[in-house]
């Protein structure tokens, strides 16, 4: 498991390179240009590119205007698995669910950020050689160099899968020319595989071993990703075992240009395969930090509280353990999470909080009645949050049904849900409780002990090398699970998407428990689904499997999500009530959302006025389509 405490060294050098590149305070496309003496040796690069990577701790952990800045929580309202939910006053997060706004600038905070991440990624790129490298240096070099091609690929990828079609800087020397937005299909895409490209053949074939960093395996990890949402979403592959798409790459250091085909990709896959070195862990549990070795230990004592759900486990199985967890045998790239929380950090892309999974704490159960949140009793051994994004009853509903068919029982449904009415007898709604489905998150979810001293505190407050956070907060500061950007499984899932070939797929089911199938669409699109269910990935996933119907109500992902009208949810502490879209309750609600959409957020008005209006609004979003239809209103 990493270490989670930074040292003020650490905390030194981060500080002073995020304020001095904060090139972006009121324009996220503009920047200062840097000095020619600077950087000037190779510790100056290095501090330019800890400031690229730390964009993604404020997305982990920002909060901006009542919803977390991380893309993967937001895909994960948007998508089936999840609703909006938490209490009345939870408007951000149900308007989300919902693919509607109460503001024109609600998303604006991740455009801002990953704006903010690609112009220090780009600054990075072009003054690396201000150093005088020897030659002996020249591999210190090109990983660092490979590492900023990756980063800004990576927030160039998520920029467009959030806001569609968006201005492509490539430039620190930014002009009002390239305000214009660019089409994400031949445009952005391209330039998004080159630089994943140019990141896979640069960077050393060496595993980063946990340390929050880029390799080789993570860019072709990435790269895959990347095309298979480019070739479904756009290209309209309906099936990639047995379809192909190509794209014309851009030539830039590290990439030749030439074309991208599938069979490039399915080699950058088996590189990691047969290269990488990573495993699956062997108990699916060992990824989540409820199957820490102190809550092991209580459920093994005979005293107190037990949590049955881990009693079977391998003690050298927890999450804690050397080889699991975090930094675990199968995490490919991660966002990390450490003890330097503080209520007011400041700088532009700063958050008091970034240094905090905040997930835990957006995910955490509401339980309580009138003052009773967050009692151990009534929770042990998970935590009180805020109570928005939980589990939709389709996720549960859909995957009993799958195991009903299949004869199985799989592992990871109460490896990633809380079902509350059977594992928490004691749980309570509160009174303003809104689209509660009756299971909570448990991938994520923070972890007390009967040892802790009070009912909020973490599980983490008790193991080894703990420190108070500057927070002060232990339900809002001590999380430190990392966020899953990439897993091992993913790569194994994908390779077998793209070829057709079951036995990638297979190891996933074996680790599961779950029965060994043959290759068919359906048993990877289950298989992803079961898999990284609250993970962020299932949105993009159904948006890039709806193929020719990509954009109407009878694509896979309209359908899905027009499902979830009709089930029976809590609200107000009372049962009985009915899911409903909340401006269309007699229309389909979601379906019709989603294609007028076609998955994407509104672009902020304050941006678009600031490019001159070179930048359009979203189809969905616009003067052409009802206000009525994506305003925000209370439905409890």
């Amino acid at each position: 498991m990493k270490k989670y405490i930074l040292s003020a060294l650490v905390v030194s050098s981060a500080t002073l390179f995020t304020a001095c590149n904060d090139m972006l305070d009121t324009d996220p496309r503009v920047t200062d240009l840097t000095s020619a003496t600077f950087p000037g040796k190779p510790a100056d690069v290095e501090a330019l590119n800890a400031a690229t990577y730390s964009i993604m701790n404020t997305l982990g952990g920002g909060d901006a205007g009542g919803i977390l800045d991380n893309p993967f929580y937001w895909w994960s309202l948007m998508s089936d698995d999840c609703y909006g939910s938490g209490g009345l006053q939870d408007n951000v997060a149900k308007s989300l669910h919902h693919f509607t706004t109460a503001g024109a600038n609600q998303y604006e905070q991740d455009f801002i950020l990953l704006y903010g991440g690609i112009s220090r990624a780009n600054n990075q790129i072009e003054t690396i050689d201000n150093v005088k490298w020897s030659a002996a240096q020249k591999a210190q070099r090109n990983q660092l160099l490979g590492e900023a091609y990756f980063m800004r690929g990576l927030y160039t990828m998520w920029l467009t899968q959030l806001y569609g079609d968006v201005p492509l800087i490539t430039t620190t020397v930014v002009t009002e020319d390239l305000y214009e937005e660019k089409s994400a299909e031949d445009v952005i895409y391209p330039q998004i595989l080159s630089d994943f490209v140019s990141g896979m053949n640069l960077m050393k074939a060496e595993r980063a071993n946990g340390s929050g960093h880029a390799d080789k395996f993570t860019a072709e990890s990435f790269l895959a990703r990347a095309y298979m949402f480019w070739a479904g979403f756009y290209k309209k592959v309906g099936e990639l075992a047995t379809e192909d798409a190509s794209i014309t790459l851009v030539a830039q250091e590290g990439c030749a240009g030439g074309t991208l085909a599938k069979a490039d990709v399915v080699a950058a896959l088996r590189d990691v395969i047969n290269n990488g070195g990573y495993k699956l862990c062997e108990d699916f549990r060992s990824l989540w930090q409820y199957s820490n070795s102190l809550l092991w230990d209580e459920a093994h004592d005979g005293k107190g509280h037990a949590y049955e759900f881990i009693a079977d486990m391998k003690r050298e199985n927890c999450f804690d353990q050397p080889g699991m967890g975090n930094g675990n045998t199968e995490e490919i790239f991660q966002i990390q999470f450490m003890n330097a929380s503080k209520w007011d950090i400041g700088g532009t892309y700063n958050n008091s909080r970034m240094y905090s999974n905040y997930l835990s704490c957006f995910w955490g159960l509401r339980n309580g009645a009138t003052n009773d949140n967050g009692k151990r009793d009534k929770t042990y051994p998970f935590n009180q949050g805020w109570g928005q994004g939980t589990p939709s009853c389709n996720l549960w509903d859909d995957w009993k049904d799958a195991e009903n068919v299949g004869g199985y029982s799989d592992i990871r449904k109460l490896g990633t849900l809380i079902d509350l009415e059977h594992e928490l007898a004691s749980y309570t709604y509160e009174k303003d409780d809104c689209e509660e489905s009756g299971y909570g998150v448990k991938k994520y979810a923070d972890v007390n002990l009967d040892a802790c001293a009070a009912d909020n505190d973490s599980w983490w407050s008790k193991a080894p090398g703990y420190s108070a956070s500057s927070l002060d907060n232990k339900q809002q500061g001590d999380h430190f699970e990392d966020f899953y950007l990439m897993r091992y499984a993913d790569v194994l899932l994908m390779m077998t998407e793209l070829t057709g070939d079951p036995q990638y797929m297979n190891q996933v089911q074996k680790r599961a428990g779950v029965p060994q199938t043959g290759y068919s669409l359906k048993a990877v699109q289950n298989e992803r689904r079961w898999e990284f269910a609250l993970e962020g990935l299932r949105f993009n996933d159904m948006r890039r499997w709806s193929g020719k119907d990509n954009h109407s109500e009878n694509s896979y992902a309209a359908k899905a999500l027009q499902a979830q009208e009709g089930k029976q949810i809590v609200c107000l502490a009372k049962k009985g009530n009915t899911m409903r879209h909340m401006t269309m309750p007699q229309a389909n609600g979601w379906g019709k959302r989603y294609a007028a959409t076609k998955g994407f957020l509104p672009k902020p008005q304050s941006q678009i006025t600031l490019m001159n209006y070179k930048m359009k609004q979203n189809p969905g979003w616009d003067e052409n389509t009802p206000s009525s239809e994506w305003s925000y209103k209370v439905l409890y």
